[in-house]
């Protein structure tokens, strides 16, 4: 028999699972239209650029020839056909050919592949130097003066034209010895990274230097931690929200360097397509073919532009002062 003068009590709830850090990043994240969007259409260009080669239906390294290139080269695009009643529209090449009959489309497709494969590896090798060098000028007193001046030196380099000379020197070396392709991937993802490393070197060294005097630290330190221990285990992951802002923006930095190289003639061999390079052979046609500018341009802009609204929503969720606004 049970006591009826004892009141009923509710069982006990079970507590509320407890919210991660990355899961208030993520709602923050979220909330910032731009960097949402911005997300997205990215997240639709590496879509496009990594399955649209297998399974798009034309080669767009293929040339035509005999009568099929006379009939196939410089065909313009169906949308423009379509407004053209006369015209006779082929819908096996959306966005037309070039002077060569080979498909605008897939070039476009296989031409991003290598455009955005140069500009994370690019972000990648500028990250690392980037992390290294602000890590050691931060926390390392007796480093810092020689590896800021470093820094500042290549501050004031003139990027471009260092640029140019170096592609001019090492092409050919690099070439024959890892192909054409091959040698222009290294030495264009090299030179991007190891110059554009130095933003990323200044920002990490103020948190370096902020952190090393929390009270954490110091107590790690009392209790004879080593400088590597110290790095790996409490400095690098307190800094991990402006690295992973500068990658996103060092991804849009190599992505226009790369295509003001190919732009300029001093990218991948002709052959070889990337977005630059097709602004570039598009250039001496522009006033007959204006939709072959227009593209490589617009997949370029939007490319930039959706990696620079994410760097910006990463910033802002990641920053714990303003993560609730």
């Amino acid at each position: 028999m049970t006591d009826a003068s004892k009141p009923m009590t509710d069982p006990p709830s079970e507590p509320a699972p407890s919210r991660g850090q990355w899961a208030d990043v993520w709602d923050q994240f979220k909330v910032h239209r731009g960097a949402f969007w911005g997300m997205v259409v990215f997240g639709t260009i590496l879509f496009l650029i990594v399955v649209g080669p297998f399974i798009y239906w034309n080669d767009p390294q293929a040339v035509p020839t005999g009568r099929d290139f006379l009939n196939l080269r410089d065909m313009r695009p169906i949308y423009v056909l379509l407004w053209d009643s006369g015209a006779k529209v082929n819908w096996l090449y959306p966005l037309g050919t070039d002077n060569l009959g080979r498909d605008t489309l897939g070039r476009l497709l296989l031409g991003g592949r290598v455009s955005i494969a140069v500009g994370i590896t690019a972000m990648l090798l500028s990250l690392f130097l980037g992390t290294f060098i602000g890590v050691l000028a931060g926390y390392f007193r007796r480093l810092d003066g020689v590896l800021m001046r470093l820094t500042n030196l290549f501050l004031a380099l003139p990027l471009l034209p260092l640029l140019l000379v170096a592609v001019l020197l090492f092409r050919d070396p690099l070439s024959k010895g890892f192909g054409p392709e091959g040698g222009t991937f290294i030495l264009i993802v090299t030179l991007v990274g190891v110059t554009s490393w130095m933003q990323t070197a200044r920002i990490v060294r103020g948190d370096v230097l902020a952190l090393k005097e929390r009270e954490f630290v110091l107590a790690a330190r009392s209790i004879g931690t080593s400088p590597t221990q110290m790095i790996l285990r409490h400095i690098l992951p307190n800094v991990l929200s402006p690295i992973m802002v500068s990658a996103t923006l060092g991804i849009a930095t190599a992505i226009i360097t790369e295509s003001a190289l190919s732009f300029l003639g001093f990218g991948f061999p002709p052959d070889f397509p990337t977005w630059g390079k097709l602004l570039f052979d598009a250039v001496d046609r522009m006033a007959l073919y204006p939709e072959r500018v227009l593209w490589p341009g617009l997949l370029i802009s939007l490319t930039v532009l959706a990696v620079n609204y994410v760097g910006d929503g990463l910033r802002d969720a990641l920053d714990p002062r303003i993560r609730g606004r």
